[in-house]
């Protein structure tokens, strides 16, 4: 029990699990985690039949929000780390998350993202000088003669 705990999560495992968070890990993850068989990993969780979502516990391992009985319970690794730390009284506890592959969402998501940057520096660049609106007005007002 006075061993170390190491969580590494991929996109591999929280994609089998259906959900596009990718860094929660699963019940099979947990087990391997912490060393522990899945019935205790379920004794540990904080799970009620009554109630979908129930408060935090900080004597269980509390898995992250679902919005349907049937959803597989995920948990966050920081979630783990600590219920390994405080609870299980692991001394040595390393969390680290590995991020995936870039998908395509993201490849297009970080092109808007840099689209959106450039039109706000254009902007900012453009703030100071006239627009051609307030330069056709002004060029209008000085046209018409004074009455």
């Amino acid at each position: 029990m006075g061993g170390g705990a190491q969580f590494t999560t991929t996109a591999e495992a929280a994609g089998s699990a259906g959900k596009v968070n990718e860094n929660l890990i699963g019940i099979d993850e947990v087990q391997r985690c912490l060393n522990r068989s899945r019935a205790s990993v379920y004794r540990y969780t904080n799970t009620d039949p009554r109630n979908l979502n129930p408060p935090f516990n900080p004597r269980k391992l509390n898995p992250e929000y679902r919005s349907d009985q049937k959803e597989a319970l995920l948990f966050h690794p920081n979630e783990v780390a600590r219920f390994a730390r405080d609870v299980l009284r692991i001394k040595e506890v390393t969390v680290e998350v590995l991020n995936s592959p870039s998908t395509a969402t993201q490849q297009l998501l970080s092109s808007i993202l840099d689209e959106l940057r450039s039109i706000r520096n254009l902007l900012s660049e453009a703030e100071g000088r006239p627009t051609s609106l307030e330069s056709r007005r002004d060029q209008h007002e000085q046209a018409r003669p004074a009455a």
